[in-house]
């Protein structure tokens, strides 16, 4: 399978595999990762959803393998926190000049909160939001228009604003059994020939065929 083509289906020119677009060297997309956008060219994931990504910080995006990133979802970063350190909100060290200050404190208007990362086979809805600093396991699901400012555990639904958690996915046990098969780090022949499992949700008969995992 060549993963370095940009579309996965022939005459859509509206879904991207996402790695295949990236160019920043601190965004890191895992294989099969898809993004939609029917408003603007998907290619330009980079600059249209990916935001206050400024290379002064170091901060990254690490989105794992097998997501689902619908139009329009936002990767909010650290130069977007104006400091709460501060007894004003106005981002004086940004105006260095008007103020007299060191061009080297610039960073001290914004709170830096760390890389948003997200975990493997997660999907992110519809104009979605994505705070700095969160993290979100595997399996998960973010509603459309949800705003994530906080981490989200695996195979967990959130919604709203901000957002909370609605419900898990499954119970305790399948949760833990999915984290043990990690099934997105197999081989593309080996999901190929288990996919009526994955698809069909026949977690036991995986468990059988992957009796040597957990």
């Amino acid at each position: 399978m060549n993963l370095t083509k940009i579309y996965p289906r022939s005459g859509d020119n509206q879904t991207v595999y996402l790695k295949s677009v990236i160019t920043r060297q601190n965004i890191e997309v895992g294989d099969f990762t898809i993004y939609n956008d029917f408003v603007n060219d998907p290619r330009d994931f980079e600059k249209n959803n990916v935001v206050y990504h400024y290379p002064i910080n170091q901060d990254r995006l690490i989105i794992g393998k097998f997501c689902s990133i619908a139009c329009g979802a936002k990767f909010i970063f650290n130069c977007a926190n104006h400091t709460l350190k501060s007894l004003s909100t106005y981002t004086f060290p940004l105006f260095f000049e008007e103020w007299g200050l060191q061009k080297s404190e610039v960073a001290s208007a914004w709170d830096n909160k760390g890389d948003i990362v997200i975990g493997n086979d997660v999907w992110i809805g519809y104009e979605a939001v994505i705070m700095a600093g969160v993290h979100i396991g595997d399996g998960a699901i973010i509603a459309a228009r949800a705003v994530v400012t906080k981490d989200v555990p695996p195979y967990t639904i959130v919604g709203g604003t901000p957002a909370k958690e609605i419900r898990k996915r499954f119970d305790a046990e399948v949760i833990q059994q999915l984290l043990m098969l990690k099934w997105w780090d197999w081989a593309t022949d080996e999901i190929r020939q288990y996919l009526p499992y994955i698809t069909e949700g026949k977690l036991n008969e995986l468990l059988t065929v992957k009796k040597d995992i957990i």
